[in-house]
């Protein structure tokens, strides 16, 4: 079993790698749980998001790592209760899309699916684990992949909700760990 990182100061793990109480899933598909303690999606379009608490203002870090270049997946941010439908997080929330073959930019990991596109691809090859942190500040969003800023919009949706990983389809694998997230005042 290989360790995780440290979590940052300030920082909560909302995602351990030893259960998932907390998290429900909707939608087709699942999150399989590995022996080095990371979440592979499997199948979709589905989505695991965590219930406890909703989020205003709040940083999140996310580790991920995908299969290949082109497996499709992404971390949802400050949607409503998704009411059993994994599509009302898409319609009512944002996306932080994983991808890095995306022809558009607006669908490249980084981006803010569909509303705002990453300025380039800062994640490391297939199979190596990157970080990603998101910010969510009143209506600003700044998203950095690795440490590489690739991402900054500004939102009229919703400024609190919950916060969630996506299995995409069936053949796009892209493990998940060290969830972790910091509130801001």
């Amino acid at each position: 079993m290989s360790s995780w990182p440290p979590v940052e100061e300030g920082f909560r793990l909302i995602f351990d790698g030893k259960n998932l109480d907390q998290w429900a899933m909707i939608g087709p598909g699942e999150f399989v749980q590995e022996p080095d303690l990371s979440l592979r999606s499997e199948g979709g379009m589905g989505l695991l998001w965590y219930t406890p608490e909703d989020f205003s203002d709040f940083v999140l870090c996310v580790d991920f790592k995908m299969e290949a270049p082109h497996s499709n997946s992404g971390v949802f941010v400050r949607f409503p209760e998704p009411r059993g439908d994994p599509w009302n997080p898409v319609n009512e929330g944002h996306e932080i899309q994983i991808m890095d073959t995306a022809e558009d930019p607006m669908a490249q990991t980084g981006a803010v699916y569909s509303f705002a596109p990453a300025t380039h691809i800062a994640t490391k090859p297939a199979g190596e684990w990157n970080t990603m942190q998101i910010q969510c500040m009143g209506p600003q969003y700044t998203v950095s992949v690795n440490g590489e800023a690739v991402c900054d919009y500004r939102s009229d949706r919703a400024l609190k909700g919950y916060v969630g990983i996506q299995n995409h389809n069936e053949g796009d694998h892209v493990w998940f760990r060290n969830i972790r997230i910091r509130t801001l005042q």
